[in-house]
């Protein structure tokens, strides 16, 4: 825990983030499309942290890889990701 804060809140937000980055580029997409797509790229971003490809792990030893494609693979990422879209598509569809 961060001042009180728990860690798993920076899974959650980066899928939000990840859900209205897609929402600005797919603006017509269907509900589910709306839902998928962001959860598939949070998903397959977390699983190829578990291929240790030494171009790959150059990469995420960057500050920008690390933020982007993580350090290694938590079964509770891919809880928070799923809770993340979910708020993020309850909030995008409270303001639609």
């Amino acid at each position: 825990m961060v001042h009180g804060i728990p860690l798993f809140i920076g899974d959650i937000l980066y899928a939000v983030m990840v859900y209205f980055g897609c929402r600005f580029l797919f603006i017509n997409a269907s509900n589910l499309k709306k839902i998928l797509f962001p959860l598939t790229l949070c998903y397959l971003i977390e699983w190829q942290q578990c291929y240790g490809a030494e171009w790959l792990v150059n990469i995420r030893n960057t500050a920008f890889g690390h933020y982007v494609l993580g350090q290694g693979f938590l079964w509770s990422d891919l809880v928070c990701y799923t809770i993340g879209v979910a708020l993020a598509f309850f909030i995008d569809a409270i303001r639609s």
